[in-house]
């Protein structure tokens, strides 16, 4: 590997093996995922696309009788480390490295409230600054626009397309390294999975993205750079 591919990689995976009931899942995994680029992860389903995702974020670590062996290393603040590393809690990596789930999943509360959640959960009390990062990341994810003459609404009262963007809106309020999304569009109509990609090819100019997708066209138009996955759960 030459210096320069080492510069510019975000996350290293290596030998990465993950199971779930004794099944193993990933299987000795290595890959590198480079600095501001979007890698799509495609292959059949039930391969571990979801689940490589899940050991980027230490989800994984609220699963019963999940078991990880392996190295994950990730550029956090320009100096590249393994997310676990005991100096890292998964609340302070969640920061780092946002989500974005396959059905849109707003809470039970105000459009700017779920945008604002996040600090609420890090015990922010600066009001104007929770103002002005909410209205950031919901211009971010080409919804302020839409919802600024309503952000007190439920947010249960927006379209599926809207309630996605707002999903990672709340995933950019705390300004992650990296997105991680599941996914994003597969539940969404045509017009609301083109916002989608545009915002992803957006973003990717300030944030390192690995999107799970299922569309082949969809890759194409979003990737830099694809990882597929083989039947056997394997990196091909």
């Amino acid at each position: 590997m030459n210096n320069n591919h080492i510069e510019n990689t975000k996350i290293r995976v290596t030998d990465l093996t993950f199971s779930y009931r004794g099944r193993r899942i990933l299987n000795g995994m290595n890959e590198n995922f480079e600095e501001f680029a979007v890698t799509a992860i495609v292959g059949p389903s039930g391969v571990g696309k979801s689940t490589l995702l899940m050991t980027l974020n230490r989800l994984w670590e609220n699963i019963p009788r999940a078991q990880l062996s392996g190295r994950v290393e990730m550029k956090l603040g320009g100096r590249l480390m393994d997310i676990h590393d005991s100096s890292i809690s998964p609340s302070h990596l969640r920061k780092l490295v946002g989500t974005v789930f396959q059905k849109p999943n707003p809470l039970p509360m105000s459009i700017f409230r779920n945008v604002a959640f996040p600090f609420k959960l890090s015990g922010e009390k600066d009001k104007k600054l929770i103002d002005r990062k909410v209205e950031e990341a919901l211009r971010k994810a080409y919804l302020w626009d839409e919802v600024k003459d309503r952000l007190n609404h439920s947010a249960f009262a927006l379209s599926g397309g809207q309630q996605q963007r707002l999903c990672i809106a709340r995933s950019l309020v705390l300004e992650p390294e990296v997105l991680l999304l599941d996914e994003p569009t597969s539940s969404l109509d045509g017009k609301a999975a083109e916002v989608i990609e545009e915002l992803i090819l957006h973003l990717r100019e300030r944030t390192t993205i690995l999107a799970v997708s299922h569309y082949l066209d969809q890759v194409k138009r979003i990737a830099d750079r694809v990882v597929r996955f083989s039947e056997e759960k394997e990196i091909m």
